[in-house]
């Protein structure tokens, strides 16, 4: 039977993760690991985000404009 959770982990230190694995084994419980949760793509788009907003490349709509904002689009 396969259960549709999935246990994400965060260990502070190479021991805690040893016993951590060890414990899984023991089990017999699958896990892998993975260092790349987010898509690349999508982390480049949100820093150049970030990066225009730094650079003040952006719209600042008033909330009591956004539909003639949206309507302009």
């Amino acid at each position: 039977m396969k259960t549709p959770d999935t246990l994400i982990v965060h260990p502070s230190n190479e021991e805690q993760l040893s016993v951590i694995k060890a414990f899984l084994e023991a089990l017999k419980i699958n896990f892998e690991f993975s260092k790349d949760t987010y898509n690349p793509e999508f982390v480049a788009e949100v820093l150049k985000g970030k990066q225009d907003i730094d650079e003040g490349k952006f719209t600042d709509v008033k909330l009591e404009n956004i539909k003639d904002f949206m309507d302009s689009l």
